[in-house]
């Protein structure tokens, strides 16, 4: 009879201890729902200002569905006209995806680029959220320049020993581009340029027979 007692004891000490966790992890999630939530909002509001021209009132949110694919972007206006679109895109990098919102006028040029999240390797691919690499997609006018890495046949500078990483952050401004084609014009491709192909996981081996990114 000892024997039972414990062990019902035992069970129902557990039950009480599941229970009270349960309860403390969803006090914690409602506490911390609204602020991660108005920190997400934030950040979002701040990359869309960076990556398009100056607007009038609210960005209005929207979705396109490009190659099976949804795309969400933001439509700014300007005095009654269509500014831009703020389109969020991403492509497999080095270490994972390398998540941007791209900035396109309403002409069609590349007005700004914004790095929403990436894991790229610190030091190394990490880089495509500094100045030096990013700039190069201010004002990138893809009816003149090809928007590829030099490597393959485009102006794109890449990332040194991150040529991945510089491919993933290109192909990630690619789709935004044909996303905003798909909105403009209609046009709808068999696959946004770049969302099949993946960057990697591996290193490649560049001219020189040296690893090519991290």
């Amino acid at each position: 009879m000892a024997v039972q007692s414990s062990f019902k004891n035992m069970v129902l000490c557990l039950l009480v201890i599941c229970f009270v966790s349960s309860a403390l992890l969803a006090v914690v999630y409602a506490v911390t729902k609204a602020p991660i939530e108005a920190a997400a909002a934030a950040k979002t509001n701040n990359a869309i200002a960076q990556v398009v021209p100056e607007f009038d009132g609210t960005p209005e949110l929207s979705q396109i569905n490009v190659a099976g694919t949804d795309y969400t972007y933001y439509k700014v206006s300007k005095d009654g006209a269509v500014a831009g679109y703020a389109i969020m895109a991403a492509a497999t990098g080095f270490s994972g995806p390398v998540s941007l919102m791209v900035g396109i006028t309403a002409d069609g040029i590349i007005y700004n680029t914004s790095v929403l999240s990436q894991s790229e390797t610190p030091g190394l691919g990490a880089k495509c959220t500094e100045p030096a690499f990013a700039d190069q997609f201010r004002n990138f006018n893809p009816a003149e320049k090809v928007l590829k890495v030099k490597k393959d046949g485009g102006d794109v500078d890449a990332i040194t020993a991150s040529t991945i990483t510089s491919r993933a952050y290109t192909n990630a401004v690619q789709i935004a581009l044909d996303v905003y084609k798909a909105i403009t014009t209609g046009a709808r491709p068999d696959a946004a340029s770049g969302a099949s192909a993946s960057a990697g996981g591996s290193s490649e081996t560049d001219n020189n027979g040296g690893q090519d990114n991290e």
